[in-house]
C-alpha cells in the first residue's frame, strides 16, 4: 500500500488519477487472470472428453482383438501364448497412454505458470 502511496506522490499526475490508473491496471490484470483461467478449464473439460473417447474405443479394440484370439485359441499352449500377446499389447497401451497424459501435465503445468505469472496461457 505505501509502495502504491509513494508512486502517487512521485507522480506528476494527481493523485486520485494514478490511483484511479493503478485500479484500471489492476482491474485488467485480473480480467485476464480471469479470462485464461477459464479458457484453460475449458480447454482441459475438452481433454477429459476427447480422452474418454478414445481410451473407451482403444479398450474396446483390444477386448475384441482378445475375444477373437480366445475363440481361435485351441490348446493351452495357444491360451498362453494369447495371453502373453495380449498382455504385452495392454502393457503398450498403458505406456503410450501414461506418456500422453504426461506431456499433457507438462503443457498444463507451463499454461498454468504462464497464467500465474501474468503472460499468455498459450
Amino acid at each position: 500500500m505505501s509502495e502504491l502511496s509513494e508512486r502517487a506522490a512521485s507522480d506528476s499526475f494527481p493523485a486520485g488519477a494514478n490511483a484511479e490508473a493503478e485500479a484500471a491496471k489492476l482491474n485488467q490484470g485480473a480480467l485476464e487472470f480471469m479470462l485464461g483461467a477459464q479458457k484453460i478449464m475449458f480447454e482441459e473439460m475438452v481433454f477429459l472428453g476427447d480422452e474418454m473417447l478414445e481410451r473407451t474405443q482403444t479398450e474396446m479394440h483390444l477386448f475384441t482383438e482378445f475375444v477373437a484370439k480366445m475363440a481361435g485359441a485351441h490348446s493351452v499352449r495357444d491360451v498362453q501364448t494369447m495371453c502373453r500377446e495380449c498382455g504385452q499389447h495392454q502393457l503398450d497401451f498403458f505406456r503410450r497412454d501414461s506418456e500422453r497424459l504426461f506431456r499433457h501435465a507438462e503443457r498444463m503445468i507451463a499454461a498454468t505458470s504462464n497464467l500465474i505469472s501474468g503472460r499468455s496461457p498459450n
